[in-house]
């Protein structure tokens, strides 16, 4: 029995899991308006792709039951979609593969639930059909377990959707809170920024970039106008889930591309002396430090730190 404190959070998942069983139709007596169940689809989609695979494989790949296996093939074996042959190297083991008939069976179900998928897709927003599969990649990462370990995060940079510049502040105010003891008045000037970015915003000359990877938002960056041939580079964060993959100098190199296009001459930026990967960071894409004064800032005694870029 699950604790009781966990109950609520059962409930939401068991819910989620009918939501979604009624919304792929695999309640349905046949899938995909067929004549195959859930499993006997899945089995042919493994071995399509698959080659020449033992029931054992199977079995251990899709924690299936080997009875329930065994019933499985033995029904689409006798449908004449799947046949067994011999292994040439180990005589007690059969090789499993589809038949032509088979072959022909698994591209129609293939691409009735292509259609079946885009058909819900469609109907999204492009932001909206962005977070539907950025959850459903979270799903599988969290969920994966040993499966999803070891593969690449990949991600997006792209311009801030609605809320984004909300989860801009907010991401703020809350990681430099936990990393570094700030108040609520760096949330407030993060805030200040921000504000002031939206409703003096000039396209050709200023930027935000959000990075997404598994529709989670990793990190951010600003690129703003500060004289006609100056550019300040502010906000840069990245999520400490996503630090030391590149995504921060990945983020520091836009800006000084766009601020090259924009044709400003110089890049600044005003950061303090405790935020040592950042300032790595800004070192590694040449910037130089040009000022330091110590000052009392967000409930800290700091060093503020100006760099510069010459472009």
């Amino acid at each position: 029995m699950p604790s009781a404190n966990l109950f609520p959070e059962v409930a939401a998942v068991r819910r989620f899991n009918r939501f979604y069983t009624r919304q792929i139709g695999v309640l349905q007596e046949g899938l995909l308006e067929s004549a195959f169940s859930l499993s006997e689809v899945r089995l042919l989609y493994e071995l399509a792709h698959r080659s020449r695979p033992t029931a054992s494989e199977l079995g251990r790949d899709l924690d299936l039951d080997p009875g329930y296996l065994s019933r499985l093939l033995r029904a689409l074996g006798s449908r004449g979609l799947i046949r067994r042959r011999p292994s040439e190297t180990d005589g007690r083991r059969s090789l499993l593969e589809l038949t032509d008939a088979g072959r022909s069976a698994f591209s129609d179900l293939d691409a009735r639930s292509n259609a079946q998928v885009d058909k819900v897709l469609q109907a999204l927003a492009p932001s909206d059909r962005a977070r539907l599969l950025g959850a459903m990649a979270s799903i599988e990462r969290l969920l994966g377990g040993n499966e999803s370990q070891g593969r690449p995060r990949a991600y997006l940079l792209r311009p801030p959707y609605p809320g984004d510049l909300g989860w801009v502040v907010q991401r703020h105010g809350q990681l430099y809170a936990q990393e570094y003891g700030w108040d609520e008045r760096f949330e407030a000037l993060v805030a200040g920024i921000v504000a002031e970015f939206v409703q003096g915003f000039d396209p050709k000359r200023e930027r935000c970039w959000i990075v997404e990877g598994d529709g989670e938002n990793l990190g951010c960056v600003f690129v703003v106008r500060s004289s006609e041939y100056v550019a300040k580079l502010r906000l840069l964060l990245v999520e400490p889930a996503a630090r030391g993959s590149g995504i921060g100098g990945r983020l520091v190199g836009e800006c000084v591309r766009f601020a090259r296009q924009a044709r400003y001459r110089k890049l600044t930026l005003w950061t303090n002396s405790v935020l040592h990967a950042a300032r790595h960071i800004y070192q590694e894409a040449g910037f130089t430090l040009v000022r330091e004064e110590p000052h009392h800032g967000f409930g800290q005694d700091l060093v503020g730190q100006t760099w510069e870029l010459v472009l």
